[in-house]
């Protein structure tokens, strides 16, 4: 999806929040575990994309425009923050947070959510931001590779590692 700067890009960008929000908020809750600031980061990567029209520029990629905002302005929030707050599963499910994917894959069943959200943070970068695109967004290699600005081979001995790491701590909390 592109979106040019023109008179009529406020319709396609409404498009573009109505394909992307729910991802990019799903993306950015499970990357800083904290549901109230993942939508303010995720408001914020829409508003980032708004300026960047407004001033004059096509989006000739919007899903990757969005991600690689919504990925900065989480790598900033990260600098900020001593420390992690860890939400349970349950907290995000009993607010609407939804585990299974559009395509109805319950990700419940390849992991224990519960377990893997509270360990998540434990996965260190970029083997988290990995998994998250994968497993969490939904997102084939190629498309996180796109999106990172890495090779396909890299995203996939990313995601190796990554669950390798997972399976390794979700072990120590068995």
């Amino acid at each position: 999806m592109k979106i040019k700067s023109h008179p009529q890009a406020d319709a396609d960008f409404a498009d573009a929040y109505d394909a992307y929000a729910d991802a990019i908020f799903r993306h950015c809750a499970f990357r800083c575990f904290n549901r109230e600031r993942a939508r303010e980061l995720m408001q914020e990567t829409f508003i980032k994309a708004w300026d960047f029209l407004v001033s004059g520029k096509d989006i000739d990629n919007v899903q990757a425009f969005l991600y690689k905002t919504a990925n900065n302005l989480l790598i900033d929030e990260a600098r900020r923050a001593k420390k992690r707050t860890v939400v349970s599963f349950e907290d995000m499910a009993e607010s609407g947070f939804d585990v299974a994917g559009d395509d109805g894959r319950d990700l419940g069943r390849i992991f224990d959510a519960k377990a893997v959200a509270e360990v998540l943070h434990e996965i260190e970068e970029p083997y988290r931001t990995a998994l998250i695109m994968r497993y969490i967004d939904e997102l084939q290699p190629r498309e996180i590779a796109e999106l990172l600005s890495e090779t396909a081979n890299v995203v996939s001995v990313r995601l190796n590692r990554g669950l390798k790491l997972l399976r390794g701590v979700l072990a120590n909390y068995g």
